[in-house]
């Protein structure tokens, strides 16, 4: 169990943050932004469940489960596999979890209109809450995609298929938002040429 007692530590004042494991990392470390994009993530599907509490609960209910699997790969990514002994089981993300994305994906995407063209983030609030909420998952995709680039660093693969698995599901749950895709703004190539 976590407990926070106290808020501010003052051990990052020097621009540093501490691993799961005990190492120090600049604020910039690729692997602190990619940890800190999933957070900002979690973040705007928090902004977004503002839009879809009422209004949506079955995907409220699903976003959900989605921000606390975000918090568990924050968590994946914040100690890195080095092979050293750490004491204690790191909490990982697993495929069961990117198999339960997977099931929300399809129990929402029955229900939606064909895409007959690219869509614009927009709609309705929840709907564009949740383009947003998207694109910063998306963000934080490419960063650990650069981070398991680098031969010293390690990222679970299944911590890479699960948050490539919720950028796709926060598309589907905005198109669902709107109106099963029947409110999408479409894009239309060249319209104001």
């Amino acid at each position: 169990m976590v407990k926070l007692n106290k808020i501010y530590t003052r051990t990052g004042d020097d621009g540093t943050t501490g691993l799961g494991t005990g190492e120090r990392r600049l604020k910039s470390d690729i692997r602190v932004e990619a940890y800190g994009t999933v957070d900002e993530a979690n973040a705007c599907i928090g902004m977004a469940r503002v839009h879809t509490v009422s209004s949506h609960p079955a995907i409220d209910a699903m976003l959900g489960r989605i921000q606390n699997d975000l918090f568990d790969l924050g968590a994946d990514l914040a100690v890195p596999d080095d092979g050293k002994p750490l004491g204690y089981e790191p909490l990982r993300i697993t495929a069961t979890q990117t198999d339960r994305v997977e099931n929300d994906i399809d129990l929402l995407n029955k229900d939606l209109e064909p895409l007959r063209s690219f869509v614009l983030n927009g709609g309705t609030p929840a709907a564009a809450a949740l383009h947003l909420a998207r694109t910063v998952a998306r963000r934080a995709e490419r960063l650990m995609v650069a981070l398991a680039q680098d031969q010293r660093e390690h990222v679970n693969r299944d911590g890479l298929k699960y948050i490539n698995r919720v950028s796709d599901f926060l598309f589907v749950a905005a198109r669902s938002v709107n109106d099963n895709g029947n409110a999408d703004v479409l894009w239309i190539p060249g319209k104001n040429r």
